[in-house]
């Protein structure tokens, strides 16, 4: 897929971390941009910023928790550039708080997992009507993990653990509807507060901890999610990178048999 001419959504783009590093790509690529967010001031940033480069951007408020709202900046997309043809459900809640890990569970769902599903829904609707389109959500790694000691973030890890699966579930709609799904699961990213606690570690502190060696940049961020949205070979994927590594996709579904899988007493 050519971005150049495309419209594009990309909620939660408003703050300083990957929304906007992605609005401002696809922008750069010639797609004109709706800025979505509950921040106004940080969306009209991400606008100005697009607008300065020579690109085309608009804002639109959007909480994603209310399927409302997020229908209403689909519309407001066709209405202001014409059909959609990429969304990315980047938008995300709550900040991270290990010291409450059960406090914060059903804003976390709302956010992580029900808004991606509602953008995906209504998504579905509009390129429907424009003939097809590119749909990517944004997972975590910490969805694949397992066994961890600390206690982390359930209701966090099981959303973005659902959002894997929706995104391979709807693999389906690139052969019948012209409408490719998929997802990238990054790990830890050079955003704001990742990177402030980071930078406090030692190399020897970091591996005790499970911490990476390096951060993802943001350039590199959505570097991975333009490449999603536009490799017409991929549907329902999800590409997988731990920032110490190199970025690679799960391998496609499998099925399982019987004699496949073991049960452990």
């Amino acid at each position: 897929m050519d971005i150049r001419g495309k419209v594009a959504i990309v909620t939660g783009s408003g703050g300083n971390g990957s929304g906007r590093a992605i609005a401002l790509r696809l922008a750069h690529d010639g797609a004109a941009v709706v800025v979505s967010d509950i921040n106004e001031t940080g969306g009209q940033e991400t606008v100005r910023q697009i607008e300065s480069a020579g690109s085309r951007a608009v804002f639109c408020r959007c909480d994603v928790q209310i399927p409302d709202q997020i229908r209403n900046v689909i519309q407001f997309a066709e209405r202001t550039f014409g059909p959609l043809g990429i969304l990315v459900n980047n938008a995300t809640g709550p900040a991270y708080r290990p010291d409450a890990p059960l406090e914060l569970w059903i804003e976390t769902i709302q956010t992580e997992l029900l808004g991606t599903m509602y953008g995906t829904r209504f998504a579905i609707d509009a390129m429907r009507r424009a003939g097809g389109g590119a749909i990517v959500n944004i997972s975590s790694i910490s969805a694949l993990w397992h066994g961890r000691a600390n206690p982390g973030s359930p209701s966090y890890d099981a959303a973005k653990a659902a959002v894997l699966r929706l995104t391979t579930g709807l693999a389906w709609l690139a052969e019948k509807e012209c409408i490719r799904v998929n997802c990238f699961a990054p790990g830890w990213i050079a955003s704001e507060g990742p990177l402030t606690y980071w930078k406090t570690l030692t190399p020897e502190q970091r591996k005790e901890r499970g911490v990476p060696a390096r951060l993802l940049e943001l350039t590199e961020v959505a570097d991975a999610v333009v490449r999603l949205a536009t490799d017409e070979s991929l549907a329902g994927r999800v590409m997988v990178w731990w920032s110490d590594d190199a970025p690679g996709l799960i391998p496609g579904a499998i099925p399982a048999t019987r004699n496949s899988i073991r049960f452990r007493r």
